[in-house]
């Protein structure tokens, strides 16, 4: 899983984002960095795709619930 997570860190930092004013308003540049950064030298935390759509599932439900 980290090497796949390198891959993406070096696709993002290929794209030129910094000639987009509107993505480095955002400070989109700046997170990309910080968060390929984290992974890079392993700080990050990180889980599988799996516990993540499950996570995400669930506060999907807990706000649609919410809204009742």
């Amino acid at each position: 899983m980290r090497a796949r997570i390198q891959i993406a860190a070096a696709l993002l930092r290929s794209l030129d984002l910094e000639e987009d004013e509107d993505a480095a308003e955002a400070g989109v540049v700046v997170e990309l960095d910080r968060r390929s950064a984290s992974v890079e030298n392993g700080t990050a935390r990180l889980i599988d795709a799996a516990a993540a759509h499950a996570h995400v599932r669930e506060a999907l439900m807990a706000r649609r619930d919410s809204r009742r």
